[in-house]
């Protein structure tokens, strides 16, 4: 019999091979029942004697690890960005300034840019050990359990391959599979994802690399770095990775001229419809390495490459009416209900009007022949009408007058565009809604309840405001069961709470009792009161009595606080409906008075100076901020003139970087922090 480890060894071959016949060459030379007959043998062996699993077994492409925390790596060679550019004025300036640079002529290549997310991938003696997301360019996140299922990226090469190397390229989703997964997640009730970048970008950080496996990544191969050159070009670089077992790029053209560049331009920018995964546009690179090194790179981007970006596509389409959507805080969104139209890859049937003023702005009638663009190629939007198409005698559109939820007069204050309905105490969606930030992360942060499972509890009339999560129990929980229609109504799915489920959220609503004064206050949802301004009330007031009987005037001694925050503040706890849910809340154990711990002052070294926190540090982003504050520092932000230094931790914005030193405000570590402040 043969020995169990060359029978573990043969398998992994085998179906490596086959994997690559089937993903790389589009060629499969057996059936998928005969696939899963070998995986499933290898899969078995591989449990009974895991010592003899492979490094590049394939049983990897299944996923099943669980990644608590992504680790932060530095990349090798730095992950530069490139510069963009929407014009041909501005390829041929790209065109001069590189011949001002370089003597003779200059080959370039050109190929697809990739709507998706960069992945940098470390190849040591044939096998991938590392794969690390872009970051700030300087280092990013080790994604490999993830990147290890997706079968377009080897797990071992093949060939005259070097003992060290790094491939880079972009990781997406194709439109099939980004319409399943948005099907699946609309009949679950979780919200679709805005575009398939966004789900290939939540998808690769996904703790469960089981379920990143299930829902099929795609590799799209751009760049290959190492000490040592493969080929003295970047096309022919490319070409030979080839023969180590990558897939080639799609598009990889070489052009003479910018004359040529350019016609490959546009003739992309018509035949991207057709592709069945998205690009934003074309890159261009010289072609040469040792021009390439001649011609040299800023601090954030190569000067021998640029991104030609498309311009967002318009597309006309007949209004069929408009919908007027509730949200959390009352703000009444007007969406407009569309003839269905394909733009950048999906289809449109509905896009946000904003508000009463875009309405009025664009002058819009019933059945106009509107315009819609996908901003940033994500969201639609309106952004004109068509008058010429205008019919006679037809109506303007009219903001309604009266809340289509539960029907009290909507409400404008002067100087807002949002209109919005007064009535949040018994308005359906703004009961919803605020239960659904009382639990969020920023709040109470009770991660065992999401946005479904609390429509469950509302609609079985469990809870109706913050209070009534804390009277939940197990007989009320458990066999909790609702029903989700498919969007074609001919499938159905239950979703029931079961014995797990029902332990997790009453231990989470338990431990939201530990949850301090400041995201309390801002968890019960005041009107205008946002993360920074609860905190600076709790400060102020130390408990809810003395905020809850603070006039106007003493509330607007709270810096950030002005009259129509102060104004809210009192007519949330006039409402006796508020005062009841702070007393329940309060008897059940939720926290509102601020603890000892966090009233102390530890100095006012950093009196009078606003600081912005960017990045990871070896303590919580949150208990970093509280520190500042501790010694007397203001947390603003963003980054201004007025700023007086950057506290940055490990991946700080790179967009944060370049602006605090565009304004010469300084950047310091949290090793420098902390002797500043000791």
């Amino acid at each position: 019999m043969e020995p169990i480890a060359e029978q573990i060894k043969r398998l992994t071959d085998e179906i490596n091979r086959h994997n690559y016949n089937y993903y790389m060459l589009d060629n499969p030379t057996i059936s998928d029942y005969e696939f899963d007959q070998l995986l499933n043998q290898l899969i078995l062996l591989e449990k009974q004697y895991p010592d003899y699993v492979l490094p590049d077994s394939p049983t990897q492409r299944v996923g099943g690890s669980v990644t608590k925390q992504f680790k932060t790596v530095k990349h090798v060679f730095p992950m530069l960005s490139l510069g963009n550019t929407y014009s041909e004025e501005e390829l041929q300036d790209f065109d001069r300034r590189v011949h001002e640079l370089v003597n003779g002529n200059v080959e370039y290549v050109c190929e697809l840019k990739y709507d998706g997310l960069a992945i940098s991938l470390v190849y040591e003696k044939g096998l991938l050990v590392r794969a690390v997301t872009r970051g700030d360019g300087v280092q990013g996140d080790d994604v490999t359990n993830n990147v290890k299922t997706i079968r377009t990226i080897p797990l071992k090469l093949q060939g005259d391959f070097p003992d060290l190397f790094e491939a880079r390229g972009e990781i997406i989703m194709n439109h099939e599979n980004f319409e399943r997964l948005n099907k699946e997640r609309e009949e679950i009730g979780e919200n679709p994802f805005a575009n398939p970048r966004n789900a290939a970008s939540g998808t690769l950080k996904l703790q469960d690399s089981a379920e990143v496996a299930r829902r099929g990544l795609d590799f799209k191969l751009y760049f290959v770095m190492g000490h040592q050159p493969y080929a003295d070009n970047h096309f022919d670089s490319l070409t030979k990775l080839k023969d180590w077992g990558f897939r080639a790029p799609d598009v990889m053209v070489k052009a003479q001229s910018i004359r040529e560049v350019i016609d490959f331009m546009h003739d992309w920018d018509t035949r991207r419809k057709t592709l069945p995964f998205d690009i934003d546009g074309i890159v261009i690179k010289v072609n040469d390495f040792a021009l390439q090194q001649q011609i040299g790179a800023t601090a954030k981007s190569p000067r021998w490459a640029i991104a030609y970006k498309f311009k967002a596509e318009r597309v006309p389409s007949r209004l069929l009416s408009v919908d007027f959507q509730v949200g959390r805080t009352g703000i009444v969104t007007p969406v407009a209900n569309l003839t269905p139209v394909p733009l950048c890859g999906t289809i449109v049937k509905r896009a946000t009007l904003h508000n009463k003023d875009i309405i009025d702005y664009y002058d819009i009638h019933e059945n106009d022949v509107l315009y819609v663009e996908k901003g940033g190629e994500i969201i639609p939007k309106i952004v004109g009408v068509d008058v010429e198409k205008r019919e006679l005698d037809v109506p303007k559109v009219k903001f309604v007058t009266h809340c289509p939820e539960c029907g009290a007069e909507l409400v404008q204050n002067e100087g807002e565009s949002g209109v919005f309905c007064p009535n949040d105490l018994h308005c359906p969606p703004q009961i919803k809604g605020k239960l659904e930030h009382f639990i969020s992360r920023k709040a109470m942060n009770i991660d065992s309840l999401g946005e479904g499972k609390v429509e469950m509890l509302f609609d079985n009339d469990l809870v109706k405001n913050p209070a009534d999560f804390y009277t939940l129990s197990y007989d009320k929980l458990i066999g909790l069961e609702k029903k989700l229609s498919s969007t074609d109504g001919k499938t159905e799915r239950v979703i029931s709470f079961r014995e797990k489920t029902v332990e997790n959220i009453l231990k989470g609503i338990e431990q939201s009792k530990t949850v301090g004064f400041e995201r309390v206050l801002f968890a019960i949802g005041i009107r205008y009161v946002g993360e920074n301004t609860a905190k600076k009330l709790a400060r102020f007031f130390k408990n809810v009595d003395a905020l809850s009987n603070a006039t106007k005037e003493e509330l607007m001694q709270v810096d950030d606080v002005g009259e129509r925050v102060a104004t809210s503040i009192i007519d949330f706890f006039l409402q006796p409906e508020n005062l009841e849910m702070i007393i329940a809340l309060r008897n059940a154990g939720v926290q509102f008075e601020l603890r000892a711990e966090e009233t102390v002052s530890l100095s006012d070294k950093l009196s009078g100076k606003s600081i912005v926190v960017s990045g990871v540090f070896s303590i919580p982003r949150d208990e970093m901020k509280q520190l500042i504050e501790k010694h007397g520092g203001k947390n603003v932000s963003s980054i201004s003139k007025n700023t007086d230094f950057v506290l940055a931790g490990e991946k700080m914005g790179p967009e944060k970087r370049n602006k605090a030193q565009k304004l010469e405000i300084p950047i310091i570590s949290e090793e420098e922090f902390y002797e500043m402040i000791k």
